[in-house]
C-alpha cells in the first residue's frame, strides 16, 4: 500500500487551539494527514488557500513554522533526547525559527500583521515518538508549502517559500534515515485528494 493512501493519527492528536483562519486551516491540513496520510496535506491546503491573498498564506506558513519551532525548541527539550540527535533537534529547531522571523518579516513589509503564535500540545514523551512525529510533520510541511505555494501572486515570495520548502523537505529526509523511514513517503508524486474528499473524513477531526 502507498504511504500516502494510510492514515497518519499523530498528526490528529497535535492540538493547536485557536480561531483565526490560519490556525483553522492548520487544523484542517494536520487533521486531513491524520486521516488520509502527509499526502493528503497539499491538495487540502492549496484548496483552502486557492482565494487567499499572499498575506493570509505567508500567515498560515508563519503559523506552521510556529508549530515546527515551538516542537524542536520547546518539546525537544522535555523528552530526554540522547546525543546523537538533540544536536539535530537544536539545529532544525534554529532554522525553523529562522524561518518564523523571514515570514513575519516579510509579513510587516507587505504592511500586513503577524499571525499571534497559538499554543500547541505533541502528544510524544520519548524520543522514538518524537522522532516519529518530527518526520511526520516535516512531511507535512512540505506538503502545506507545494499546496500554498501555487496561490502566492508575488514571485518573490514564492521563490522563498521554495527556498523554505527545500529546508523542510531536507529535514524530513534526515530524520527519516534516522528512524529508517522512508526518505519519499509519496513516492514520485503526491496522490492528490479534493476538498470535498479531505473534509469529509478530516472535518470532524480538527479540533475546536
Amino acid at each position: 500500500m502507498n504511504p500516502s493512501d494510510t492514515e497518519t493519527p499523530d498528526l490528529g492528536a497535535v492540538e493547536v487551539p485557536g480561531i483565526n483562519r490560519s490556525t483553522f486551516i492548520l487544523r484542517g491540513a494536520l487533521a486531513a494527514g491524520a486521516a488520509y496520510g502527509v499526502g493528503s496535506v497539499a491538495p487540502f491546503v492549496g484548496n483552502a488557500l486557492a482565494a487567499s491573498p499572499d498575506l493570509e498564506i505567508l500567515n498560515f506558513a508563519l503559523t506552521l513554522e510556529y508549530l515546527e519551532a515551538d516542537f524542536y525548541q520547546v518539546k525537544g527539550k522535555s523528552v530526554g533526547l540522547s546525543s546523537a540527535i538533540k544536536p539535530i533537534a537544536k539545529a532544525f529547531g534554529e532554522e525553523e525559527s529562522e524561518h518564523v522571523s523571514a515570514l513575519t518579516s516579510a509579513i510587516k513589509k507587505l504592511g500586513g500583521k503577524p499571525v499571534s503564535k497559538p499554543m500547541f500540545a505533541f502528544p510524544v514523551t520519548k524520543e522514538k515518538s518524537f522522532l516519529k512525529l518530527a518526520y511526520v510533520l516535516e512531511n507535512t510541511g512540505v506538503g502545506a508549502y507545494n499546496g500554498a505555494g501555487p496561490s502566492l501572486t508575488d514571485k518573490a515570495l514564492l521563490a522563498a517559500a521554495g527556498s523554505i520548502v527545500q529546508i523542510e523537505a531536507r529535514h524530513a529526509a534526515t530524520i527519516g534515515l534516522l528512524t529508517n523511514m522512508s526518505l519519499t513517503p509519496n513516492g514520485a508524486f503526491d496522490k492528490p485528494l479534493t476538498a470535498k474528499q479531505v473534509l469529509a473524513k478530516a472535518g470532524p477531526l480538527i479540533k475546536k
